[in-house]
C-alpha cells in the first residue's frame, strides 16, 4: 500500500534531520530558510518485534518487514496560503500525503536561526494552521459556489451538497481543522472529495534538547496544553540524538548510546509506529520457511481484501484464509503445533482482519 506521511513544519525546526534519521538518507539541513525547496522522499520500515520473533520461530530464508512512504516537505511561512516564500508548492505537497507529521521546535540554540525571531512552538503551529485553514477555506468556497449552480436545479443531491458544503466552511470560519468535524455517510463522502489539508490525521513532533528528551520542557508543555482538546498525540524527540543514532554502524553501538541517554529505544521508532497508527493501518504476517513477511492493511479490512495486497488473484479466486492469532503461534511455536492444539481457525470472505494475525490464503483462478 503506497500510503504516504508528510514532514511538515516552519523552516529551520528541524524537518530534514527528523527525515534523515528516519530513513537514513542524506537530505540537506542547513541554517537557512527553504534549505529543503523538492519534497525529500524516503521509505521506511516499520520496526515491530513481532515480525522477529515469528523470524525466530520459523528461521525463514527472507524477512521483510513492513514499510510507510515519508516525505519531507518545504518548510512554510506566514502568506503561505497566498503563495508566499514556497507556499503554494508546499500546501500542494501536503495534499498528496495521506497523513500530516508536524514539527514544531521546543529548543533555545542562538545558533540556529528562528524565522519568527524567536522560540515559540503554539505560535508556530498557530501559524501553520492558518495558512492551512485559508487554503481549506478557499477551496470549500469554490466547492460551495459550484454546488450553489448546480442546485438551481433544485435537485435534492445538490440541495444536500450545498448543506453539507455550508457546514464545513461554518466550522472552518470558526478556525477548526476539518478533521474535528463530525459528518454522517454522505458528508464524510463530500468531505474526502474535497481533499481539505486540515481533514489529514496530523501528529505532533516536539523538537527538544537533549536535556528535555524524556521530560520536556516550558516549551512542550505550553504546546501540550495547547492542543490538549485535539484528537493527536505528541511525541518528544531530539532530531539531533536521532542523527547521531543514525550514524552508528550496528546494533550494539546504537544500544549503548540509547542506554547512556537513558532511553529505551530511539525516538524515531515511536515516530514511525505513530505514523503507521495515523493511518489507520495494521499488520498481517505470512510465515513460512521461504519468507516471513508483514502486509500492510486498513483497518477492518476483510480477508480477500487482505489477500490482493499480495496479489490480485488472490482476491479474486479467494476461497478461505487459514488464520493464526499471534499470540497462538507464539506460545505453541510453530505452525503445525498450532494446528495440533486445535488453534487455527478457517475463515470466509466476511472475516475481519486482527493486528497480528498471522494468515495463509487459499485461492483458484
Amino acid at each position: 500500500m503506497a500510503l504516504k506521511c508528510g514532514i511538515v513544519g516552519l523552516p529551520n525546526v528541524g524537518k530534514s534531520t527528523l527525515f534523515n534519521a528516519l530513513t537514513s538518507a542524506k537530505a540537506l539541513a542547513a541554517n537557512y530558510p527553504f534549505a529543503t525547496k523538492d519534497p525529500n522522499v524516503g521509505i521506511i520500515t516499520v520496526p515491530d518485534p513481532r515480525l522477529d520473533k515469528l523470524a525466530e520461530l520459523v528461521s525463514p530464508q527472507k524477512v521483510q518487514p513492513t514499510t510507510i512512504e515519508i516525505v519531507d516537505i518545504a518548510g512554510l511561512i506566514k502568506g503561505a496560503s497566498k503563495g508566499e516564500g514556497l507556499g503554494n508548492q508546499f500546501l500542494a505537497n501536503i495534499r498528496e500525503v495521506d497523513a500530516i507529521v508536524h514539527v514544531v521546535r521546543c529548543f533555545e540554540e542562538g545558533n540556529v536561526v528562528h524565522v519568527d525571531g524567536s522560540v515559540d512552538p503554539v505560535r508556530d503551529k498557530d501559524t501553520i494552521d492558518t495558512e492551512l485553514l485559508l487554503k481549506d477555506i478557499e477551496t470549500v468556497e469554490k466547492r460551495l459556489d459550484r454546488y450553489k449552480r448546480q442546485a438551481k436545479s433544485a435537485q435534492k443531491e445538490d440541495l444536500k451538497n450545498v448543506a453539507i458544503a455550508e457546514k464545513i466552511l461554518a466550522h472552518l470560519e470558526e478556525e477548526k481543522p476539518a478533521r474535528s468535524l463530525e459528518l454522517d455517510e454522505a458528508g464524510q463522502e463530500l468531505l474526502n472529495d474535497m481533499f481539505l489539508l486540515t481533514a489529514k490525521p496530523i501528529l505532533y513532533v516536539c523538537n527538544v534538547d537533549e536535556a528535555s528528551v524524556n521530560d520536556g520542557n516550558e516549551h512542550t508543555e505550553a504546546f501540550r496544553a495547547a492542543v490538549a482538546g485535539e484528537p493527536a498525540e505528541v511525541i518528544l524527540i531530539s532530531a539531533g540524538i536521532e542523527a547521531d543514532i543514525a550514524e552508528l554502524e550496528t546494533k550494539e553501538e546504537r544500544m549503548e548510546f540509547l542506554s547512556e541517554m537513558g532511553l529505551d529505544e530511539p525516538g524515531v521508532n515511536r515516530v514511525i509506529r505513530a505514523s503507521y497508527q495515523l493511518l489507520n493501518l495494521i499488520t498481517y504476517f505470512t510465515a513460512g520457511v521461504k519468507e516471513v513477511r508483514a502486509w500492510t492493511i486498513q483497518r477492518g479490512w476483510k480477508a480477500p481484501q487482505a489477500a490482493g495486497v499480495i496479489h490480485t488473484d488472490f482476491e479474486k479466486g479467494f476461497i478461505r484464509a487459514e488464520v493464526i492469532g499471534y499470540e497462538d503461534f507464539v506460545a505453541f511455536g510453530s505452525e503445525q503445533a498450532v494446528k495440533e492444539a486445535g488453534k487455527m481457525s478457517v475463515e470466509g470472505k466476511e472475516y475481519v482482519v486482527k493486528d497480528g494475525d498471522v494468515m495463509h490464503f487459499r485461492f483458484n483462478v
